[in-house]
């Protein structure tokens, strides 16, 4: 099969095109013929630093590529949720020992895969797996109910604008902020109320929207620096998450407010094979919301082949795409 691999780490012209061997269907498992994949910033990272994120980092060469969307092709024993011909999606390889999606067919463990949304293209459900179950997790964790008041930090960008759309189908009333024209006018076209963060200072827009009493719920797809102005923002005992924590701040803030903070890795079960199945629910919960009418993934206008795919990161890497980059196998 055709596939493109890394040799080594570093800028995206490491990419090159490879024949490989077509993986074998095993126990638990299905084979998957690709056709889309949409590129991440985990996998701009794993591309660039390699070693630097072990044991996140495949070994190489390696195939990258976390996303999917795809055609059942054979189906492994045990595995008794999908025949072949299904249409399926899910975020099941490219890190660590699991074979990624930037090839012709794909290993993926069921337990991490579900039936794509029926109302949508492959493109566009490529879009969604990792992006979506980081969304619906953070949300769910958090609590969020009907009637309350959410902001999403980065409501424009890939994990934000599904986030900020999930929030709005679980009954929220949300807000979003963005930092450009273009941002401000899509989250207002997904739903939500803008919030221009370099016009408007945190204290300004709980103001303005809450009262002065906080935002219920928090979800910062920004993360790093940025809780700071989480913290800020929240209501007392309000709840918090965060998919980009790896910072040193000082909780004196949250202390005093009695916040909640929910840190959503969303890797976790592939890394650690732990609670797998928990990925195929809500990806399966995900299509009904998204079939629903609910949900709709903004995928990127420019258009990548298999072997533009560093091309396709360099678009990502720029901060210049709007909604998601994605390759089509």
């Amino acid at each position: 099969m055709k596939a493109m691999i890394i040799k080594s780490h570093g800028s995206s012209d490491v990419f090159e095109s490879a024949e490989l061997a077509k993986p074998e269907v095993k126990a638990g498992h299905v084979l998957v013929k690709v056709a889309a994949t949409s590129v991440n910033t985990v996998d701009t990272m794993l591309r660039q630093m390699g070693p630097d994120l072990a044991p996140l980092t495949p070994p190489l060469p390696s195939v990258l590529g976390m996303d999917f969307a795809g055609t059942i092709e054979a189906v492994g024993e045990s595995v008794t949720q999908f025949s072949i011909g299904d249409e399926v999606y899910g975020c099941a390889g490219g890190l660590a020992d699991l074979q990624g999606a930037l090839a012709e067919y794909m290993l993926a463990d069921a337990k991490l895969v579900a039936l794509k949304p029926k109302t949508i293209s492959m493109r566009e459900a490529a879009a969604l797996p990792l992006v979506g179950i980081t969304a619906y997790e953070g949300l769910v964790r958090a609590g969020v109910t009907q009637g309350q008041k959410v902001l999403v930090h980065g409501g424009s960008g890939g994990v934000g604008h599904v986030a900020l759309q999930l929030a709005k189908a679980f009954g929220a009333d949300v807000y979003s902020t963005g930092g450009g024209d273009t941002q401000l006018a899509l989250i207002e076209k997904l739903g939500a109320t803008p919030i221009n963060y370099k016009t408007s200072t945190v204290q300004d827009y709980v103001q303005e929207h809450t009262s002065g009493q906080g935002f219920d719920v928090v979800f910062d797809s920004v993360g790093g620096p940025n809780i700071a102005n989480s913290f800020e923002a929240a209501a007392l005992n309000g709840q918090i998450a965060a998919t980009v924590s790896m910072v040193e701040m000082d909780l004196t803030v949250a202390h005093f407010k009695g916040l909640s903070l929910h840190v959503v890795f969303m890797l976790i079960p592939m890394l650690h094979n732990h609670k797998r199945e928990e990925h195929a629910e809500i990806l399966t919960k995900i299509a009904e919301i998204v079939d629903a009418g609910n949900l709709t993934p903004v995928v990127d206008e420019h258009e990548f082949a298999l072997e533009e795919v560093g091309k396709a990161h360099d678009l990502l890497s720029s901060g210049k795409a709007l909604g998601k980059v994605v390759v089509t196998i």
